[in-house]
């Protein structure tokens, strides 16, 4: 038997396998005198054989137990939301077996067994049913609750903090219960007069969904207590009037007067949009006298585009801040339950949410969830239990909620801004709910859905359950609930003849605040973009001179000495040091400059390098943030690989900031397909439609270089073919002054418009492609630019527009042509009539034909556009097309079919060959 003095120290280091016979002698020496041991040890022994107590040890039945327990509060946590009673038409599963207590060893006998809570709240320990009771209460009453996949255990604790020891029911006072049931009544009370007075017309009703209105109430309530200065919102078409009147407190008669037609002449020109699509701000003072402005963005049909537009609104609102916390300007996103599910954009905007170029700090996501898709069911619109399912990705906690309990509702809107507030992360609040009507009002759903739309029928609006509870707690009798509805509906109806005695009621100009100083319409003046001397020797000695100890990669290093030679002596520069001279001059001057998209930061091309890598480190360096001590910030992004969530994003910020250059780049100029809802409903269309101004700049990069269908053409059609009322810009540039210039010219002007740009690719690094220094000291940006070598008395009027141009230049040389002149449309909309007369003008006289030359099939690129401007232009001279043959593809995928189709395109347009009679 060995002395207790000379056993070891326990230690986890003993527990090996090599010391598993002296661990085995101290246990038989424990089991025959526990005594002959040290404390410790005993101790250790102790729990060995509570660990091995059979089922008849009352011990080990208690820990056992207790370790079941625990698994029953996990289950709650994890699973109680499936039998949460979420669906206010009682479609509720009534039991799940994951929770039933045989499934944990614990049976009825157990019930009034004392065990540990653990966090649970309340008592440390309690019985059985009692922890049954707080579970049930917590997670399985109208709110149900999906966090515990949330991989932060700070999160997670948080949330049972917040939850279980009040068991996620409120306590609201009289008057928070009454502020409750106005919403309710305000709500429900406007479509219905609504319905009444514009029966047929189409409003896209929020009945069904009531709780809505009081949920984004207490949001716009709480938040300035919570230090929010502006809440950004977007939403679809449901319920849309209903959150502009009852929460932007947009005027019933504005409402009124668009149902009649009756609004005030679009101040653009454009053509407006219908009344559920617009947008709408205001400032909203809360129940403590805090205000909070509230911007509702403009939306088109298609429901989830307004997300990434809303979150690039908010960060650039933000920026304006100055809130680096992100905790000033939140963004709030109301879904519907099909579209978040069966929407991609959703989770591309999801998947913004924490990087650092798009990070907003979070959003509240609210989902009116009603169990429908125009005539789809769930069973048919996703493959997962829940529509939020995809929140899960970013560890967002899901509320689900029954929308006729409108306090749970609240409590989970609160509780939904507080974790937001907190935590800076998305959290979404899901209010189950119902359609009432069709999929708008002159719908019938019982076509498709008899049984669901008898149910609904039949089933009381959330206000009446509502008001039937605060009249059972003694809230209110049913005279003042009366007496409420009475009093909104006057209201109401005065607002209706109020517009019914005008012909006109006015609406608020969209050009407030910061848009003040920029005009509404296009002004084709030439503006001065020209800089001087010192300040490109400034940019260019910060783009050129790495920090100390900087271990810069040896290419990139070659790559600056002769840029800052190029400069510096007043030589030619390319693509690459125009482009980074236009952004370090606007930043010496004061503009900021955001650039963002796939591998932006070095361009796809290897053309830009506006940052660093030290080689050693990775640290990275931003050389146009070093220009001077009072300059603006380089902010450059390389994205996620999204288009139409990154576009959106870009697209919102430039809606916020006219006083920055807002860049996107295309990794090629065809991947903006993957983007066309956001070009189409926004970027080409918002001043139309909502009288909205961006000065945003697309990069598309674009041109024949043999590379197959997908990564030649951007597509430059489909941009020219949405042209109309000076919309957008659409350019094909040809020199690194043009793209100089053209930048800086988006900045200089007096008004915004979207530029959008068929950026080259082989141009990039083209021997051709170059500028003198001087170009950007003293030029300015030229809409058509003409033969720096002009024959005298040409014959053939050669216009073409972007890298095609260099190919038909290179084969005039090559071939010694000398009757042809060669015109570049640098700009192609607006349409630079006068420009290109004035250019044309010398030679009409000896011209015999008019040439259009473009690299792209005859169906694709800029003929289409320019042949009735030209014949219209030109009416005496003969015009003829020379390019590709219209094709189903926009390209060739042979290289040397390419190259056969390019040489013969060069040939037609200098006379070389004939012109092919099927183009």
């Amino acid at each position: 038997m060995s002395d207790s003095s000379t056993v070891p120290e326990l230690h986890p280091a003993l527990a090996t396998l090599p010391n598993a016979a002296f661990i085995e002698t101290l246990y038989l020496q424990y089991k025959d005198d526990p005594q002959s041991l040290p404390e410790h040890w005993r101790m250790f022994f102790e729990g060995f054989d509570l660990g091995m107590c059979p089922r008849t040890c009352v011990a080990g039945d208690q820990a056992r137990k207790q370790s079941q327990v625990a698994s029953l509060l996990f289950a709650y946590r994890n699973r109680g939301h499936l039998i949460a009673t979420l669906d206010p038409l009682g479609d509720n599963l009534s039991e799940h077996p994951d929770l039933a207590l045989g499934m944990f060893d614990l049976t009825d006998e157990d019930l009034d067994r004392v065990f540990d809570t653990g966090h649970l709240g309340g008592p440390a320990r309690a019985p059985l049913k009692e922890i049954l009771g707080i579970l049930q209460d917590t997670y399985c009453r109208s709110l149900g609750v999906e966090y515990m996949h949330i991989q932060d255990v700070r999160k997670r604790r948080w949330l049972q903090a917040e939850m279980e020891p009040v068991r996620n029911r409120p306590v609201f006072s009289k008057e928070r219960k009454l502020e409750t049931l106005e919403n309710l009544i305000d709500a429900e009370r406007f479509e219905t007069f609504l319905h009444k007075r514009y029966l047929g017309q189409k409003r896209f009703s929020l009945e069904g969904a009531e709780s809505l209105i009081p949920a984004i109430h207490s949001i716009v309530e709480l938040a300035p207590e919570l230090g929010v200065q502006e809440l950004v919102m977007g939403m679809a078409h449901r319920g849309r009037l209903n959150v502009l009147a009852n929460i932007l407190d947009k005027s019933y008669s504005m409402i009124f007067g668009e149902f009649e037609d009756i609004g005030a002449p679009n101040v653009t020109g454009g053509d407006g949009d219908v009344k559920y699509h617009r947008g709408y701000s205001s400032d909203h003072v809360n129940r403590h006298g805090n205000s909070l402005h509230i911007s509702l963005t403009s939306n088109p049909s298609h429901l989830e585009a307004v997300d990434p537009v809303v979150e690039g609104r908010a960060r650039a609102k933000q920026r304006q801040w100055n809130d680096t916390e992100r905790s000033l300007v939140v963004p709030l996103l109301v879904h519907g339950d099909a579209a978040f599910a069966g929407q991609g954009l959703v989770a591309e905007t999801l998947n913004l949410s924490q990087l650092d170029g798009y990070r907003t700090g979070g959003t509240v996501h609210l989902i009116v969830n009603n169990q429908i898709g125009f005539t789809t069911l769930p069973r048919d619109a996703r493959s997962t239990p829940y529509c939020t399912d995809v929140a899960k990705m970013i560890d967002a906690p899901i509320f689900h909620v029954n929308g006729d309990d409108p306090e749970a509702v609240v409590f989970a809107a609160e509780l939904a801004l507080r974790y937001r507030q907190t935590f800076h992360a998305d959290v979404v609040v899901d209010i189950w709910c119902y359609r009432r009507h069709g999929h708008n009002e002159g719908d019938e759903p019982a076509f498709t859905q008899p049984v669901l739309y008898k149910k609904i029928k039949n089933h009381p609006s959330v206000r009446k359950l509502y008001t039937r509870r605060l009249i059972e707690e003694g809230v209110l009798t049913p005279l003042e609930e009366d007496q409420l509805t009475k009093d909104f509906e006057a209201r109401l109806q005065d607002a209706f003849e109020d517009v019914a005695s005008r012909n006109q009621v006015k609406e608020p100009d969209a050009y407030e605040g910061l848009w003040k100083q920029y005009g509404h319409e296009y002004d084709p003046r030439p503006v001065d973009t020209s800089v001087s001397g010192p300040m490109l020797d400034a940019v260019t000695d910060a783009l050129t001179t790495p920090p100390s100890g900087f271990a810069l990669n040896p290419k990139v290093q070659r790559r600056l000495s002769s840029f800052r030679q190029n400069v510096t002596e007043r030589k030619a520069i390319d693509w690459g040091m125009a482009e980074l001279l236009a952004y370090g001059t606007l930043l010496s001057e004061g503009t900021p400059v955001r650039l963002s998209g796939q591998d932006s930061e070095r361009g796809t091309f290897s053309h830009r390098h506006s940052v660093w890598r030290d080689m050693e480190t990775q640290e990275a360096y931003k050389p146009l943030n070093h220009i001077q001590d009072e300059q603006a910030k380089f902010c450059v992004y390389n994205s996620l690989l999204s288009e139409s969530a990154v576009l959106g994003f870009d697209y919102g910020y430039s809606l916020v900031e006219p006083r920055m250059l807002v860049l996107w780049e295309a990794q090629f100029g065809d991947f903006a397909n993957g983007a066309q809802v956001i070009i189409d409903q926004f970027v080409v269309s918002s001043q139309s439609k909502w009288n909205r101004s961006s000065g945003l700049v697309m990069l598309l990069p674009h041109g024949y270089e043999g590379q197959g269908p997908e990564h030649s053409n951007a597509y430059l059609e489909r941009y020219l073919s949405a042209c109309a009322e000076n919309n957008i810009q659409v350019c094909n540039f040809t020199t690194p002054a043009q793209v100089f210039h053209a930048f800086r010219r988006q900045i200089k002007r007096s008004f915004r418009r979207p530029l959008i740009v068929m950026s080259p690719k082989s141009l990039l690094r083209h021997k051709l492609a170059v500028s003198p220094v001087r170009e950007l000291m003293e030029g300015r940006f030229h809409e058509v630019l003409d033969d720096l070598t002009p024959p005298k008395k040409p014959t053939r009027i050669v216009l073409c527009s972007g890298k095609v141009s260099y190919d038909i230049f290179l084969g005039r040389e090559a071939n010694k042509v000398e009757d042809t002149v060669l015109v570049r449309i640098e700009q192609l909309y607006p349409w630079p009539e006068e420009s290109l007369r004035k250019v044309l003008e010398p030679y009409l006289s000896s011209a015999k034909e008019l040439i259009w030359a473009q690299e792209e099939p005859a169906n694709r690129g800029a003929w289409l556009f320019v042949h009735p401007r030209l014949e219209t232009l030109f009416p005496d001279l003969p015009l003829r097309y020379v390019g590709r043959p219209a094709s189903a593809s926009p390209a060739a995928g042979s290289l040397k079919r390419h190259k056969q189709e390019q040489q013969k395109l060069v040939n037609q347009a200098l006379g070389l060959e004939t012109l092919d009679p099927s183009t």
